[in-house]
């Protein structure tokens, strides 16, 4: 019988041992591990020659966010630095300048009762409000206290809480209504008053009638607005000020809006029209200062510059004095944001 061939009396390497260990797992990967995203925003304004800055991030698997904004001018000298986080149940933001910290949090006790709280650390103040969705659709009653913060202020506030004046808001399809007790000073003494504001919204021949009333004041205003006109007359009792404003769209691209108070004959008029999504230019003139202006934004003025080309935003602005031509200047604000 011949021999056995060489392969056949290797045992294969799953008989050779029984007991053998498996080979080590590899190391980690840092693929896996998912970095925040930073988004830095910058923006530069030629007037006042400073830069605002606003860096942020997304942390928890987006359940909180971080961001840190401050301000420098062209010596890089920072100013006004603030760190804030916020959350859905808890926010805080934190001045480094005044070393302060602001902080609010909210919590849904029901789904018709919601809590929240605000605090200032160093004021050693804070606000409690209660809010109830009422059983109606639209309504909902709040009620709302300052708090004074403090071991003393925490034992008297029990004994002194008719003291902090607290404040009713009842809301309503139709507008809001708020009562809040107040303290003014006549002929050295200290008086309690009710303090009553509110504000009515119905709609009317075409058009929506408001009536605010606010420290004693009333301001009746009614809007028509259709596709192409806008009309908004305004009027404050007991002062008896009258105002209007006038808009006309000539296109969907073209429109002026005009601005006329009666009783200081100021006026104000802006045209504006639009090249596009991404392209706005417009021009007007204000009596009260006497200075005319027009400008050039370089994508979407009232969006957020994340959807904006290139996620960057530019204005040019001239502005010309009526009373010294000479004076003219030329301004410029540039907007634009890095994510990292």
């Amino acid at each position: 019988m011949a021999d056995p061939s060489p392969q056949s009396a290797t045992p294969s390497p799953a008989l050779q041992s029984p007991t053998s260990e498996p080979p080590p797992p590899p190391p980690p990967s840092l693929k896996g591990l998912n970095r925040p995203k930073l988004r830095v925003t910058s923006e530069f304004d030629s007037d006042s020659l400073l830069f605002f800055n606003k860096v942020s991030c997304k942390i928890f698997d987006n359940l909180a966010k971080l961001k840190l904004s401050f301000q420098n001018n062209t010596q890089r000298q920072v100013s006004q630095p603030q760190v804030s986080f916020t959350s859905k149940y808890v926010s805080v933001l934190y001045d480094v300048e005044e070393k302060n910290a602001f902080v609010k949090s909210t919590v849904d006790v029901s789904p018709r009762l919601q809590l929240r709280a605000l605090h200032n650390v160093k004021a050693q103040q804070g606000e409690v409000a209660m809010e109830a969705n009422l059983a109606e659709p639209g309504y909902s009653l709040e009620l709302s206290s300052p708090v004074p913060i403090g071991y003393a202020s925490t034992i008297s506030s029990v004994w002194f809480w008719p003291c902090l004046h607290p404040r009713a808001t009842l809301k309503f399809p139709l507008g809001e209504v708020s009562v809040q007790e107040k303290e003014v000073e006549e002929e050295e003494k200290s008086k309690r008053i009710v303090s009553v504001n509110g504000v009515l919204k119905r709609q009317a021949m075409n058009g929506v009638c408001s009536a605010l009333y606010t420290d004693e004041e009333l301001r009746l205003r009614y809007a028509y607005k259709d596709e192409a006109l806008s009309f908004i007359p305004t009027i404050s009792l007991p002062s008896n000020a009258t105002s209007f404003a006038f808009k006309r769209r000539f296109s969907p691209s073209d429109k002026l809006s005009y601005w006329y108070n009666f009783d200081s004959n100021m006026w104000s008029a802006v045209y504006k029209r639009t090249y596009g999504k991404d392209y706005k230019f417009k021009a007007g003139y204000d009596s009260d200062v006497r200075l005319g202006w027009a400008s050039l934004w370089v994508g979407d003025e009232d969006g957020k510059v994340k959807t904006t080309p290139m996620k960057m935003k530019v204005q040019f602005m001239l502005q010309v004095p009526q009373d010294d031509i000479k004076t003219s200047v030329l301004m410029f604000r540039v907007k634009k944001r890095w994510d990292i």
